[in-house]
């Protein structure tokens, strides 16, 4: 009987995260025809926002953990600047192309170290 419970424990916490995410999405799509996107509050956000990924991913070039530690700081650091001259040099769908460049370094670097 014990592991029926768990399962629908499982079960039930899904759920219950699932209808806070949803509740939440509803609510934003419902005042979001009311919220003026170019106040105040929405720009501290954005600064917020970028802020924080600026951070994480200067954290993960030089503080990086698990298997993103053992490839050389010199490396990574090139892989992003590859990838952000890749992203910087088309004005238009940018995103994609520097993502990949990015990707196939890292297996070109994984696949080099293994042989």
């Amino acid at each position: 009987m014990n592991t029926t419970v768990q399962g629908w424990g499982v079960w039930l916490a899904l759920s219950a995260a699932c209808l806070g995410t949803y509740t939440c999405r509803a609510l934003g799509v419902k005042l979001s025809g009311h919220i003026d996107s170019e106040s105040e509050i929405f720009r501290w956000v954005a600064a917020v926002t970028y802020a924080m990924v600026a951070a994480l991913t200067v954290r993960m070039l030089l503080m990086p953990l698990g298997l993103l530690a053992t490839v050389p700081m010199l490396l990574r650091i090139l892989m992003c600047v590859v990838s952000l001259a890749v992203m910087v040099s088309r004005p238009t769908r940018r995103m994609g192309p520097a993502l990949l460049i990015g990707t196939l370094l890292m297996l070109g670097y994984g696949v080099v170290r293994t042989a």
